[in-house]
């Protein structure tokens, strides 16, 4: 074997070896980014109030319009969510900018403990940027002992710059939705997933 052919052969094992390098790297950044999107869609959801995703703030603004607005208040649970789960109050007329405080009422209807959490979304979806919550029972995991029943508050308001947004400015009224779902991985949780059941009032 020549030295020019020994030489030819190193340089292709070398490119090979860059290769299988480079594509074992491209492999573990795609896992890498597969277990950072959804932090970093929640993320995104939250800051531009995509899909409808609330917002959360300290205190109401200062600035308070004339205008009202209607907020319709919904409430559902996921499958094996053995939980009564309504709103006390069905909607609220407020003014824009103005601080609202209303209720849920979750009842554990099951002869075991039960731990949820509930995700929320408004709609029209372009409201979500607009529509702040400072103190929710949805910021936390609820815990319900068997057969025990709660009132979950909730303060919000509606952003004054809704007014400063062509897609949203005409918005009326405003649907809250909240669904709660056992948490995965509590030894009080019920299994099974699925479609979220509308609950009764």
């Amino acid at each position: 074997m020549t030295n020019k052919t020994q030489t030819s052969r190193n340089r292709s094992q070398r490119s090979n070896l860059k290769v299988a390098l480079s594509m074992a790297g491209l492999a573990a950044g795609m896992v890498g980014l597969s277990y950072a999107a959804v932090p970093l869609y929640q993320l995104f959801c939250q800051v531009t109030g995509y899909g409808g995703t609330t917002q959360r703030a300290e205190q109401a603004p200062d600035t308070v319009l004339d205008r009202t607005i209607t907020v319709r208040f919904d409430a559902n649970v996921g499958r094996g969510m053995d939980w009564n789960f309504r709103p006390v109050q069905r909607k609220q007329v407020l003014k824009i900018g103005e601080s609202s405080l209303a209720f849920y009422e979750a009842k554990n209807i099951s002869k075991r403990k039960l731990t949820g959490t509930a995700t929320f979304n408004v709609s029209p979806q372009a409201a979500g940027s607009y529509f702040s919550k400072i103190e929710c029972f949805c910021f936390t995991e609820q815990t319900l002992e068997p057969g025990q029943l709660v009132d979950m508050p909730l303060t919000f308001f509606v952003d004054p710059d809704i007014m400063n947004d062509p897609q949203a400015r005409n918005i009326r009224v405003i649907t809250l939705s909240y669904t709660f779902f056992p948490v995965k991985g509590s030894a009080e949780a019920a299994t099974g997933e699925g479609t979220p059941k509308r609950d009764g009032t």
